[in-house]
């Protein structure tokens, strides 16, 4: 589905990626962990096109990413859930979610989405009149990513869903994770909660300074000794 090669991203001078491989395969959720700086969220937005990397290649089955707008992108079914959840705290929460559904095509299915979406965060139904800026830290994160799910991705990506949440409603979005999941969406799933991460991926990468340090099924990563040693607490 989603294969890198190679791929060098910089920011003026300064490499952030070193020539960075992986894919993700249809239906499967991997993880990418790391230290705060190794480059995950860089490789996310390059991706989203975002960013455009010096060297290398990202293909989306046969379409090059990399040379293609973000929009389009989009447009092909992979979405961004940023870190920070970035929702638009003015708006209501009806309005964020039709913000996710901003491109024609996703019109024809908004009512099937939004009922996909008030069925996986039952809050966001309850809370549908409401600012986002008036939401909790987790119901902001179930908003937005409920806004990325209503472009019907094939490939969502989430950036640090876990960050600043409290244990209970980390449960609660890794439940919703593998629920997406099991309805046919792949997911790249960045992460410093290398545990959290890998309890429900199928494989996973460790990124250290921009470049792949190991890459193993994610049950195998729980197990390895210097995954554990660096981002399990021994």
């Amino acid at each position: 589905m989603l294969k890198i090669t190679d791929l060098v991203v910089a920011y003026g001078a300064i490499k952030a990626l070193h020539g960075v491989s992986l894919e993700v395969r249809e239906g499967e959720i991997v993880a990418i962990i790391g230290s705060n700086g190794a480059g995950k969220s860089t490789l996310l937005n390059t991706i989203s096109g975002l960013l455009r990397p010096k060297s290398g290649t990202i293909f989306n089955d046969d379409v090059p990413l990399h040379k293609t707008a973000p929009n389009k992108i989009v447009a092909m079914g992979i979405c961004q859930v940023p870190e920070g959840r970035r929702i638009f705290s003015s708006l209501s929460v009806r309005d964020n979610l039709e913000m996710g559904a901003i491109l024609p095509e996703n019109w024809k299915t908004f009512d099937r989405n939004l009922e996909r979406v008030h069925k996986l965060f039952p809050r966001l139904r309850e809370r549908e009149n409401q600012t986002g800026g008036t939401l909790s830290g987790g119901e902001q994160q179930m908003l937005a990513i409920g806004r990325a799910l209503m472009a019907n991705p094939k490939l969502l990506m989430l950036d640090e869903p876990s960050l600043g949440l409290a244990p209970v409603i980390i449960e609660e979005v890794y439940k919703v994770i593998r629920e997406i999941q099991k309805s046919g969406t792949s997911i790249l799933l960045v992460e410093q909660n290398a545990f959290q991460a890998l309890k429900v991926a199928d494989r996973g990468y460790v990124i250290e300074t921009g470049n792949v340090m190991v890459e193993d099924t994610a049950s195998r990563l729980l197990t390895n000794d210097e995954v554990k040693k660096a981002y399990l607490g021994g």
